[in-house]
């Protein structure tokens, strides 16, 4: 059978060497040889940063959500209030 030893390397060391490879300062075989990784999946990592790098600042696609979501929670929190309105002017009529 076949003996899938794969590497599995840390977020920190892919972004370690991903920003080492935006910088541009080293040619890919250098990188190679400098962190021991092979040059695809250097360039595959710098890619993947490149592409994500705005998550890092936020995304605005999420704030979206999140004021929908904050939004709904505001909603309930009012209808909570009224409710609790409700249930104390009933409790005083009540004795």
């Amino acid at each position: 059978m076949g003996n899938n030893s794969r590497k599995k390397y840390s977020a920190d060391f892919k972004a370690k060497v991903a920003l080492e490879a935006l910088k541009e300062q080293m040619t890919l075989p250098e990188l190679e040889k400098k962190f021991g990784v092979s040059q695809y999946m250097i360039s595959r990592w710098k890619s993947e940063l490149s592409k994500n790098a705005y998550q890092t600042f936020g995304a605005t696609g999420n704030e979206e959500s999140h004021q929908k979501e904050v939004d709904n929670l505001h909603r309930k929190i009012g209808e909570l209030e009224m409710m609790l309105d409700f249930a104390k002017r009933a409790s005083q009529k009540l004795g």
